[in-house]
């Protein structure tokens, strides 16, 4: 094997792991998008039903107006952990899917140098020999 067939191998592999990489990097900035557009979701829904709340809370005049608010403020921040707890979860099982699929990439391609390599290596010890005799 010649300089320049090694040569070109590398920078063919080279060549295999930058796309490799801007793929990868594509997919992590669509999970950040998804887990971005995700939590600013909830951070609407969460805002809007606190102001909603507030409004309410403001407009209290009595001793009885504001007994009727405490059920409803227990019941908002019931709501509001349970939906946090399950963003939360949404958005690890998001990372974690984006992970796998950014392993998955980078796999095929270290498999596909090691393969070149043991073909390299391959043709290599069969020359070796082959001087030795």
């Amino acid at each position: 094997m010649s300089f320049e067939q090694l040569n070109t191998q590398w920078i063919n592999l080279s060549k295999r792991f930058a796309d490799t990489a801007i793929r990868a990097h594509g997919l992590a900035v669509a999970g950040f998008e998804k887990t971005l557009n995700l939590n600013l979701k909830t951070i609407e829904n969460r805002v809007e039903a606190t102001v909603g709340f507030v409004t309410e809370a403001t407009a209290a005049r009595d001793f009885e107006a504001v007994k009727t608010l405490w059920p409803k403020g227990l019941n908002l921040a019931k709501e509001s952990a349970e939906i946090l707890a399950a963003v939360g979860q949404e958005v690890v099982a998001l990372s974690l899917k984006t992970g796998e699929s950014i392993g998955a990439l980078y796999a095929n391609d270290v498999e596909v140098a090691s393969s070149a390599f043991e073909a390299q290596v391959k043709n290599v010890g069969a020359k070796v020999r082959k001087a030795a005799r």
